[in-house]
């Protein structure tokens, strides 16, 4: 390797080259390997289908979270993945957006939706919380709900009786996984909108 080639790699490497944070993208779910592949963590599996797009990986320990700092349609974003456990998403949050002075509009949240049928998106400009208990959280640290979100239909339980955290903590079937593969790689091609400004074109393309 040329003395050229190291400074090249040192500059493109440095602060000033990758540039400000523009969004933090927060992906929910629970830490651990007992929780991998549950409904819950629809949002963790957007972050790494996306990061694993980008040839990255969302393993850097900051703002009660694992993290990674990429470039997307020419945003820089943080890619952010609490591990604070879903009901308590909104401390990592909140300690992102105010490091880099991120408004709620340059929030984008996403998580799994047991009103939607597996593999269903439905994007949203804000909005309540809608009792989920990851996106309530985030409101009230933030003070907002005025941020923009994704949410990732897991489907609905099988009968009203089912208790609700059997369900999002449990894991697809392998017809509804692969439905599941599909809508988070959707689910990465409208994050890569909206950090555009083409919310609009995300939810008409995008929205069950």
């Amino acid at each position: 390797m040329s003395i050229f080639d190291i400074f090249d790699r040192i500059s493109t490497n440095s602060p000033a080259a990758r540039g400000k944070i523009e969004y933090v993208i927060a992906g929910l779910g629970n830490p651990g390997m007992e929780y991998d592949g549950t409904r819950h963590n629809a949002g963790f599996n957007v972050l790494d289908t996306l990061a694993a797009q980008l040839g990255e990986s969302i393993d850097r320990l900051r703002f009660k979270g694992k993290t990674a700092e990429v470039t997307i349609e020419g945003k820089r974003c943080l890619l952010l993945k609490p591990t604070t456990y879903m009901n308590n998403s909104g401390e990592a949050v909140v300690q992102a957006m105010e490091f880099y002075k991120i408004e709620p509009s340059n929030l984008i949240v996403i998580c799994d939706d047991i009103s939607l049928d597996p593999g269903k998106l439905r994007i949203k400009r804000k909005g309540s919380h809608g009792g989920h208990n990851g996106l309530r959280s985030i409101c009230e640290l933030t003070g907002s709900d005025d941020f923009p979100r994704i949410k990732i239909g897991v489907g609905k339980k099988p009968h009203p009786d089912y208790d609700l955290a059997k369900w999002v903590l449990g894991k697809f079937g392998k017809e509804d996984a692969e439905k599941m593969k599909t809508s988070s790689e959707n689910a990465c091609e409208c994050i890569k909108l909206m950090v555009q400004g083409k919310i609009d074109e995300a939810m008409n393309k995008y929205n069950s």
